[in-house]
């Protein structure tokens, strides 16, 4: 029977410049470990990165999580995809969002609504399918129920990321049990393992605050319940915008976010403690019907360090 002890998360994982062959090597360790899979976030060109799993390793699963749609067109996208997933032996999933607004603005994309632009580009992807071949399972970045629900209708599975635990249950009651059972279905965690939450506690801080600032986490937020929360972050956002934009102005506002973010909150879509803790908080999202993903922090060192002391955690 699968318990917190038996039970392996999956690991995030990004390979950025300089560190790609030392991520392809701990994702070889993740797979002798057991691990029940490997995400790869957009920064670390994820795809290239996926393409290089498929050789490096013979039976983990692994993902994209997410690729934001706007970075190739959906016909490449497809042909890229289907690639992977044949010589993979279907072990690739491709996990698609439409990434964030300052990202959007940065690639100069035009836009229509998240929930058409999505649609429409899993739409030519599947039409490209009797090129290309077969395609990978697709999931689809998720917060809010309408995204859950087109993900529902469209893919093959959702990924969130900083997720509320106390209204996850709520969120997946909305698909019938049938089709969830179907369903890949995953959350992106801000974990820390530490002795000293105060400090593990600051690093989620510091990781949140670029989620705080965007309009689509807070709402989702907000749906979980912490108005108050969002509330104050609000009036602070607010109150930056009046002001000349300047880096020191920046480091204010980000820092009066920090000091704004309450402990319930951050518990709530994080996780910190000691190696029992950690392990028995990624089981917790197991059990409520969620596959828990490992991102890794440290108080210690970088990502490297990070995913070593995930490995030590369960190789005790």
């Amino acid at each position: 029977m699968t318990s917190a002890e038996t039970f392996r998360p999956a690991v995030s994982m990004v390979a950025t410049s300089n560190r790609r062959n030392s991520m392809l090597d701990l994702a070889r360790q993740a797979e002798t470990l057991g691990f029940a899979g490997i995400a790869c976030p957009s920064l670390g060109a994820a795809m290239g990165f996926c393409v290089s799993l498929a050789h490096a390793t013979s039976t983990i699963k692994f993902w994209t999580s997410i690729q934001p749609i706007y970075y190739s067109h959906a016909i490449e996208m497809a042909n890229t995809a289907a690639h992977i997933h044949e010589v993979s032996n279907s072990r690739f999933g491709l996990g698609l969002g439409v990434s964030h607004g300052p990202v959007i603005n940065r690639l100069g994309a035009t836009t229509a609504t998240p929930l058409t632009d999505i649609k429409n580009y899993v739409e030519t992807m599947r039409a490209q399918e009797r090129f290309a071949g077969e395609l990978p399972p697709i999931y689809l970045a998720t917060l809010r129920n309408k995204m859950l629900d087109l993900a529902t209708e469209i893919s093959q599975g959702a990924i969130w990321a900083n997720a509320s635990l106390t209204s996850i249950r709520s969120q997946l009651s909305r698909i019938d049990s049938l089709r969830r059972s179907e369903m890949f279905l995953a959350n992106m965690i801000p974990t820390v393992i530490s002795n000293d939450l105060a400090a593990a506690h600051a690093i989620h801080r510091k990781t949140l605050v670029g989620y705080v600032s965007l309009p689509n986490y807070r709402n989702y937020w907000r749906s979980c319940g912490y108005g108050e929360q969002i509330d104050a972050f609000e009036k602070i956002l607010d109150s930056a915008k009046k002001e000349t934009r300047s880096s020191n102005n920046i480091a204010a506002t980000n820092a009066a976010i920090i000091a704004a973010m309450d402990t319930q909150w951050l518990t709530d879509c994080t996780l910190s403690g000691d190696v029992d803790s950690v392990r028995e908080g990624l089981w917790s999202w197991a059990s409520a019907g969620v596959l828990p993903i490992a991102v890794m922090s440290s108080t210690s060192g970088g990502q490297a360090q990070a995913i070593g002391e995930l490995f030590s955690a369960y190789s005790r």
